[in-house]
Formats: C-alpha cells, sequence, structure tokens
C-alpha cells in the first residue's frame, strides 16, 4: 500500500503535468479535446490519491478542502457526459496553485504523515 508522502508526491506530478498543459491558456484548453482529456485525467489522479491519503493525515490538514478534492473526482470519473469544462479549467487556473503551494509546504515540512 502507498504511503501517504507517495500519493502527496503522486498530487504534485499531477498538478505539475496540468499546470504545464493549462499554461497555454484557455483559449488553447477550449480549442483541443486532448488537452481537455488530460486536465480531467490528471485531475482525477488528484482525487484518487487525495480519496487514498490516511484519514488521520486528512484530519490533521484539514485546511485543504479534502471532500470537495475527492468529489471533484467522483463526478469525473462517474459523470463523464456531463462533465462542466468551465468548472474544469477553474479547477486548474484557480485551484490548483493553491493546493500545490500546501502540499508542497507539508511534503517541506516532512510529511507529517498520518498513519
Amino acid at each position: 500500500m502507498r504511503r501517504d508522502e507517495q500519493r502527496l508526491q503522486d498530487i504534485l506530478e499531477a498538478i505539475d503535468k496540468i499546470q504545464r498543459i493549462a499554461a497555454d491558456g484557455r483559449e488553447a484548453f477550449d480549442a483541443d479535446e486532448m488537452r481537455q482529456v488530460w486536465i480531467v485525467h490528471h485531475i482525477q489522479i488528484i482525487g484518487e490519491a487525495a480519496r487514498a491519503l490516511s484519514e488521520t493525515f486528512r484530519l490533521r490538514h484539514g485546511e485543504i478542502p479534502w471532500a470537495s478534492i475527492v468529489g471533484m473526482r467522483h463526478i469525473l470519473v462517474h459523470d463523464y457526459f456531463g462533465i462542466d469544462l468551465d468548472e474544469v479549467w477553474a479547477v486548474a487556473a484557480r485551484d490548483l496553485p493553491l493546493l500545490r503551494r500546501q502540499v508542497t509546504a507539508i511534503v517541506q515540512r516532512g510529511g507529517e504523515h498520518g498513519e
């Protein structure tokens, strides 16, 4: 079983991959289905990694909206044809930079793992 520290690295890697693709801007995102699929896929990875973090870890780091992150993953996986690309872009552009800073700070402090 993967440890919390490994899950945090999964989150950071997925954010980095999203940010590389999103750097070309909203217009490029809107015009390219492959970019959309890439970003959706990596948001799913973030949600799956967040879901797999220990409950102790998630409670210790309640400043991060873990339930919302996991909830977004569920929507993307289970309501695929109802995906709102405006919301996907908002997550990529608005939410992920903050999440990256928060997770990076935890990793730099030594992970502060739960289990």
